[in-house]
């Protein structure tokens, strides 16, 4: 596949490497594309990114607008379809769907009134690839209208937090109207009505303008530098589905990924499609990205968005997590990396480990019920067992269910 750009994939950046990048290619993707022969590169693509409907996932053709916007403002663009199987008795439930990732526009040492607006300014015009793409569903990124501040510790960058129905989620009111587009929007919200309390929060935007509801973050990491709790609380909002034009959504943010019944329970309340706008890096979690989401689709038949923000976002002053190594004024690469997974263990090729991006997933949401009618996942569960578990670990007096072997002590005797 051609890049956005109509180069190959090798040909894209001259002279030095970018950083991020592996050797020189946007991804490990399109790395072993230039470097294996077609047919070795379908055998081994087959095997990194599994068989949708027995075939390998089809590429999808997008608007000559949205390849011109790509060109211009240098974003990568990725389109591709998930089939499912035609039923006698529904029809196919298709719906185009959207994820952005992107970097910061300008430097970390700007007004923080020009930091916000040059990221609006800059994700306006990959929205608008999108629209003229044809987007039902769009998610941007964790945090998108700020950088990634948390775990510098100062509380300054709690300016960027504004009510969900602020000045973020006005801009983009304007925009999912016009492209007839349901948008995920995670912000830093300030709970105005509740003492000002900072939460990390999605704001889901519906295709006529509305505001459908929010959710906040359930999970709150703890783990080197992303030590987010000095800045909002976990969220309040339980596992929300929201039941839109397009099909039934829900948002795990970041951090929630890591939890296996987080997942799960945005299954049980019905989600076709869970997001996952992100921002991490390589050396922290790289290895396990394209893995749990991959898996949370699989043991929950539906479909999952991981958006993951790109590149290195350099802070005034230098921080330390507290674990012994230097202290530092950014967190490492932002990995970008977005892809679709689908519930039977396809997924999409990523985005550019370096550049903006765009990527574009036609699914058939009829792939969820066939996928549970195959694999019977939600049948044969024992949640009446999983939940006996739960609630008596919950007690204080819990004691884990361990068996030991009883000639053990006779033995060190």
């Amino acid at each position: 596949m051609e890049s956005s750009n109509g180069k190959p994939p090798h040909e894209e950046k001259e002279g030095k490497a970018a950083e991020g990048s592996i050797g020189g290619y946007e991804s490990l993707h399109r790395l072993l594309e230039s470097n294996l022969s077609p047919e070795l590169f379908k055998e081994a693509s087959q095997l990194l990114l599994g068989l949708n409907c027995a075939r390998s996932l089809e590429a999808i053709s997008l608007p000559g607008a949205t390849k011109a916007l790509a060109e211009a403002h240098d974003f990568d663009v990725q389109a591709f379809r998930f089939n499912a199987d035609k039923e006698h008795m529904r029809q196919q439930r298709i719906v185009r769907v959207g994820l952005i990732q992107n970097s910061i526009a300008v430097p970390t040492t700007c007004h923080f009134s020009d930091q916000k607006k040059a990221i609006m300014e800059k994700v306006k015009l990959i929205i608008d690839a999108a629209g003229a793409s044809g987007v039902n569903i769009l998610c941007l990124q964790e945090a998108w209208t700020m950088p990634f501040a948390f775990c510098t510790r100062e509380k300054r960058w709690c300016e960027f937090a504004e009510p969900a129905d602020g000045e973020s989620t006005q801009f983009l009111q304007d925009l999912a109207q016009k492209y007839n587009m349901v948008i995920v929007s995670p912000i830093l919200e300030r709970d105005i009505n509740h003492g000002e309390i900072i939460w990390n929060t999605i704001v889901v935007i519906g295709n006529n303008g509305n505001i459908i509801g929010i959710h906040r973050k359930n999970h709150i990491p703890r783990v080197g530098d992303f030590n987010e709790s000095t800045y909002y609380m976990e969220g309040n909002t339980g596992h929300p589905v929201f039941e839109t034009a397009y099909g039934k959504i829900a948002v795990n943010i970041c951090y929630g990924r890591h939890h296996p019944l987080n997942w799960l329970a945005f299954g049980l309340n019905g989600a076709d499609i869970v997001f996952n706008p992100s921002a991490t890096v390589g050396e922290l979690s790289e290895p396990m990205w394209p893995i749990e989401a991959r898996n949370a689709a699989i043991a929950n038949s539906y479909f999952v968005g991981s958006i993951n923000r790109v590149g290195t976002e350099v802070f005034p002053n230098a921080f330390t997590s507290g674990d012994g190594k230097p202290q530092h004024a950014d967190f490492g690469h932002f990995y970008g990396s977005s892809h679709f997974s689908a519930p039977d263990a396809s997924c999409t090729p990523s985005l550019s480990r370096y550049r903006d991006g765009l990527m574009i997933s036609d699914m058939d949401l009829n792939l969820c019920r066939q996928i549970k009618d195959k694999w019977a996942f939600r049948m044969t569960a024992r949640y009446d067992m999983y939940a006996n578990l739960l609630s008596e670990y919950l007690k204080p007096d819990f004691k884990p269910q361990v068996i030991a072997d009883p000639l053990i002590n006779k033995r060190k005797a």
